[in-house]
């Protein structure tokens, strides 16, 4: 016999953002004040990787805690992340604002309303306002192909996150 657990409210709940950065000193105040529109109560912790511009002072004024990783790479910022960061949710997104902010709130309802342990967003390519940088919806694109080929399951966004 299993017992559910009981349901919570996003807003009962200690929801952190974890969101890498790399000399995103021009994007990161937008992404900072978007998440916490989006999803009110958040904190949102930028993790400078090394980032020669204004970075980490950028984002400390515009309201986020910023903290340190010095080992180059996405994956190690993310690993001391959740090492160091407890919360009932994490939402991780990337500090280039290339992701809306305003999907949080729906993608943590369902996340919540499960039976999910993790919910991926999936950029979609706008042809007036693109969520890629140059090339790299090409690149993405291929990506996509291989994976889907190799597994047999189609995949859309394949470096998302």
């Amino acid at each position: 016999m299993t017992v559910d657990a009981p349901e919570r409210h996003m807003s009962e709940m200690n929801i952190a953002a974890i969101v890498p950065c790399y000399n995103e000193e021009v994007a990161i105040p937008t992404v900072i004040r978007d998440l916490k529109a989006a999803v009110p109560g958040i904190t949102v912790y930028v993790y400078d990787n090394n980032s020669s511009d204004r970075t980490s002072q950028v984002a400390a004024e515009a309201g986020a805690i910023v903290r340190f990783e010095q080992r180059k790479g996405k994956g190690n910022v993310v690993r001391r992340a959740f090492a160091d960061i407890d919360a009932d949710i994490y939402l991780l997104i990337d500090g280039d604002d290339t992701y809306d902010a305003a999907a949080a709130p729906h993608m943590i309802e369902t996340l919540l309303s499960g039976p999910y342990d993790h919910v991926l967003g999936v950029r979609t390519e706008d042809s007036d306002e693109s969520a890629y940088r140059p090339g790299h919806a090409a690149g993405n694109k291929a990506f996509n192909n291989l994976v889907g080929r190799l597994f047999g399951e189609p995949v859309t966004d394949m470096l998302s996150g």
